[in-house]
């Protein structure tokens, strides 16, 4: 038997070819009329293939009635109604640990960007401004404070990029974790005041801001914001006026509230530094990220589908 697979975003062309060797494949995407797609096909996908931001809602998934995995090519499932997924028998997987060190890496760019004005100093080049723009001394990376929020996998590969740059780590997380050696902050706020740079890793499981005005706040005027994790981990409105009026310094910025709609008043601001989702974003971890996708699907479909009872 071969498989129908519905895709809600382009994939790599290696892992494309793969699964059109495979699968028969349908791509949400790149359909003119979505609704009628799904009308046509949507009886027959047993599989979705999505990104972590993307994920699939209820609706889309309740317009498949034989779907058995909702293979994800991430690490977040926020985007997913597990329960829902659950009392189907769908199973939901990801691409965790693969992504781990790209992740961190874009948080360090971002906190680079953002402290030694890169960004401004790139368009007063490519403007032809240079000595005729007097641009402001920039801040210090080595040495600086940093609060991580959230010290999993991402958290502690950030942390260890800090330390190559002399850096005072503390961290939020749940719970402590002693055997880390940084200090730990039970209070967001309380952790934000003690840093110099406030980097966002956290998970976005439970889906509600944690970064509210009064963390800005306590940041003060001098931190930096860094998020690399969900947008929704944000009171972006407060984001911006604390930008606005100097209440926190800068911010570098890979995720947003609603992508890929980013407000027009953080595009306008210079102390902001703005990337479109693109922390996995390199093509040796988008390869391995599909190849353990395709390996989800050929797990699942090697296994007869579990009876559920659906819910009267």
């Amino acid at each position: 038997m071969t498989y129908d697979i519905l895709l809600t975003q382009p994939v790599p062309a290696p892992i494309d070819a793969q699964l059109l060797q495979t699968y028969h494949v349908h791509r949400l995407y790149q359909a003119d009329d979505q609704d009628a797609l799904l009308d046509a096909v949507g009886p027959r996908i047993h599989g979705v293939v999505t990104g972590g931001a993307k994920g699939l809602s209820n609706a889309l998934m309740d317009r498949l009635p034989n779907l058995r995995i909702i293979a994800i090519s991430g690490i977040g499932t926020d985007a997913v109604d597990l329960d829902r997924a659950a009392s189907r028998g769908i199973r939901v997987t990801t691409t965790p640990g693969v992504l781990t060190d790209d992740v961190a890496d874009m948080a360090m760019g971002l906190l680079i960007m953002s402290l030694r004005d890169l960004a401004v100093g790139d368009r007063i080049v490519r403007n032809g401004q240079w000595g005729e723009v007097n641009q402001p001394l920039a801040r210090r990376v080595t040495g600086t404070r940093i609060g991580i929020v959230g010290l999993g996998q991402v958290g502690h590969a950030i942390a260890r990029r800090a330390q190559a740059f002399g850096m005072d780590i503390q961290y939020n997380d749940l719970r402590e974790q002693p055997q880390s050696g940084y200090r730990f902050f039970a209070d967001l706020p309380d952790l934000a005041r003690h840093s110099d740079v406030l980097v966002l890793a956290a998970s976005a499981d439970l889906g509600r801001a944690i970064v509210t005005a009064e963390v800005l706040e306590a940041l003060g005027p001098r931190g930096y914001f860094i998020n690399v994790a969900r947008g929704k981990l944000v009171d972006e409105t407060a984001l911006i006026e604390a930008l606005q009026n100097g209440r926190i310094a800068g911010a570098g910025l890979d995720v947003f509230v609603d992508e890929p709609r980013v407000p027009e008043a953080l595009r306008r601001l210079d102390n902001v530094v703005l990337q479109p989702h693109r922390a996995s974003a390199t093509e040796q971890t988008r390869l391995a990220m599909g190849e353990i996708v395709l390996s989800h699907l050929q797990a699942c479909f090697a296994e007869p589908r579990p009876q559920v009872a659906l819910p009267a």
